[in-house]
Parts: structure tokens; C-alpha cells; sequence
């Protein structure tokens, strides 16, 4: 049974990672949409994440999908506390979606317009609030005896979860600015590295303020030795981003980034471990990896389909950015 939760986490925490990098740098593409020259270039930023961006998402509701079916305690809590946050990550996602796909429907400059702020919004809305979750999942939540959340949505906007918004939104920022570098050329191109430049300062600030603050605010609740070492190696990532980023090394950049952004999730889950959902007002409380699964049938009945599945997406993400490989 302790294997299987473990085989779980870790499928899970493939899928949360997968899509950090993959739809990050479609949400970090949005974040600077705003920033483009209208016309050409605003549609070239379009054209580079539109064979991607939707499949992309499939790895959010598959994590999704499988939180639900492995950890259904911790499904409910972090749903209904989280209501009203996730309720404007799918107005986001929803205002992307439709974006695309119809702000080229009509010649008109003002139906264009519109549809481009609502890009760069539904972009940024996400990136934001995602981040803001994970932060107060790592300062804990107020649960009561039945696993619900008692706090108020308020609450939620507190400085540490804001700040590690913050690192999220600069996070995903630097990300697609990269992801533009790699698949662009000539005048877009040098200003996607400019822009690169530019959101690491922010950043890698951020990042270290985090760090910081998670090492001595009482939030390494399960030992300190592996969630240091990996935001290290974080440290590391984020620090080769800038040194690529500067020696024009667009691809090395970018992985550097991917890489990032894995080893920054993997901290989280360091942190978290064995719990899933902190409970700050009653350690008792908490849901786990261990209390707060399905049952053995469940999670070995699971398994064979995601064992199915999961190759056939991954397959799919391969051989769709093959396809569509080089400069748009």
C-alpha cells in the first residue's frame, strides 16, 4: 500500500512538473504579449505556442484527474478552499483559449486589440494564482476536523503566499521570454533576450527572498537537508539562465529554465513531504500521503490506466514539438 501512495506522489508530481515547463512557457509568452509591437509581431508571439499550447493543458487536467482519483481528501480540501483562486485560474485559461482562437476572426484593430489583452490577462492571471496556492500550501492551511479549510479567501493574500506569486509570475516570465528567443529570429528575437535579462532580475531576487524565507520561517516541517540541496541546485539553473542568456546559448538558456522549474517544484514537495495539505492550526489535522489516499484496489486499478495513459501524452508532446520544431 506505501508503495503504491509513493508510485502515485510521484506520477502526480510528473504531471505538475510537465506542465510547469511545457504550458509556462506559454503562459510566459502571454505575460510579454502586451509587450510586442501590434500587428506582425503580437501574431508571431500567437503562431509560436499555437500548435502547443492546448496539449499542453492536457497535463494539468490529467494532474487533475489523477489527484482526484489518488488523493480524494486532498482534491476536496485544496477545490473548496482554493474555490473562489481557481474560479479566476479558469477565467484565465478560458480568456486564453478564446483568445486565440478568435482574435484573428475579424480584421478589425479594436476586436484585435481586445482579444490581446485578454491573452496577456489570461496568461498572467495563472501564473500568479498558481503560485500563490503553492505558497500557502507550504505555510498550511486552517483545516478543521473534517479536513475542510476555515479560512476566508483574504487570508490567502498573505505576504508569503504573495511573494512566492510573485516568484511564479517572474518564474514563467523568464521562461516564455527564452522560449520566444529559441523560436524567433532577427529583431524579436534579440529583444525576447533582452527581455530574458530583464525578468531575471526580478527573479532570482525573488527566488532567494522565497528560499530564504521558507528555510527559516518554520516551513521545513519534514527536514531541512533535501529542500536545501534542491533549491540549490535551483539556485544553479537559475544562475546558468543568465550566464546562456548573455552568450546569445538561446536553446541552453531554455533548458536551463525547464530545469529550474523542475528542481523548483521537486523543492516543494521536499517541503511538503509526507504531507500534502498542512494543517497550521493542528499538525494532527494534516493530509498526508499516507491518510489521505484511496484504497489499495483503487490506487493498483489507477495505476494500470496511467500507465497507459501517461506514455501516450508524453508521446504525443514529443512528437508534436518535432513536428513543429525550429524558428516560426
Amino acid at each position: 500500500m506505501i508503495t503504491l501512495q509513493l508510485v502515485w506522489l510521484l506520477l502526480i508530481g510528473v504531471l505538475i512538473i510537465g506542465y510547469a515547463v511545457l504550458d509556462g512557457f506559454d503562459l510566459g509568452v502571454g505575460f510579454w504579449h502586451l509587450f510586442a509591437k501590434k500587428g506582425a509581431e503580437r501574431s508571431t508571439f500567437i503562431r509560436a505556442i499555437e500548435p502547443f499550447w492546448d496539449g499542453n493543458e492536457v497535463w494539468l487536467l490529467t494532474a487533475g484527474g489523477a489527484l482526484f482519483a489518488a488523493f480524494p481528501p486532498v482534491y476536496a480540501t485544496v477545490f473548496s478552499g482554493f474555490y473562489l483562486a481557481l474560479i479566476l485560474v479558469l477565467l484565465g485559461l478560458i480568456l486564453r483559449a478564446v483568445s486565440i482562437e478568435c482574435r484573428n476572426k475579424v480584421g478589425d484593430p479594436r476586436w484585435v486589440a481586445v482579444w490581446d489583452v485578454a491573452f496577456a490577462v489570461g496568461s498572467i492571471l495563472p501564473s500568479l494564482l498558481y503560485a500563490v496556492a503553492i505558497g500557502n500550501l507550504l505555510r498550511g492551511l486552517p483545516l478543521n476536523a473534517t479536513g475542510d479549510y476555515t479560512g476566508g479567501f483574504w487570508a490567502l493574500l498573505n505576504p508569503y503566499a504573495l511573494t512566492v506569486g510573485l516568484v511564479g509570475l517572474s518564474m514563467f516570465a523568464i521562461h516564455g521570454a527564452l522560449y520566444l528567443a529559441v523560436k524567433t529570429g532577427g529583431e524579436t528575437q534579440r529583444k525576447a533576450r533582452a527581455w530574458a535579462a530583464k525578468a531575471w532580475w526580478a527573479y532570482a531576487p525573488l527566488f532567494m527572498i522565497a528560499a530564504g524565507w521558507t528555510s527559516h520561517g518554520g516551513y521545513l516541517r519534514g527536514g531541512a537537508a533535501v529542500p536545501q540541496m534542491l533549491g540549490a541546485l535551483a539556485a544553479l539553473a537559475i544562475g546558468l539562465v543568465r550566464i546562456f542568456n548573455r552568450q546569445g546559448r538561446d536553446l541552453s538558456a531554455f533548458l536551463a529554465s525547464c530545469a529550474g522549474i523542475a528542481l523548483v517544484m521537486l523543492g516543494v514537495v521536499a517541503v511538503l513531504f509526507p504531507n500534502l495539505v498542512v494543517a497550521s492550526n493542528d499538525p494532527s489535522l494534516s493530509l498526508t500521503v499516507f491518510n489521505a489516499s484511496s484504497s489499495q484496489r483503487t490506487l493498483a486499478v489507477m495505476l494500470v490506466i496511467a500507465l497507459i495513459g501517461m506514455p501516450l501524452v508524453i508521446g504525443y508532446t514529443v512528437f508534436i514539438h518535432r513536428v513543429f520544431k525550429g524558428k516560426v
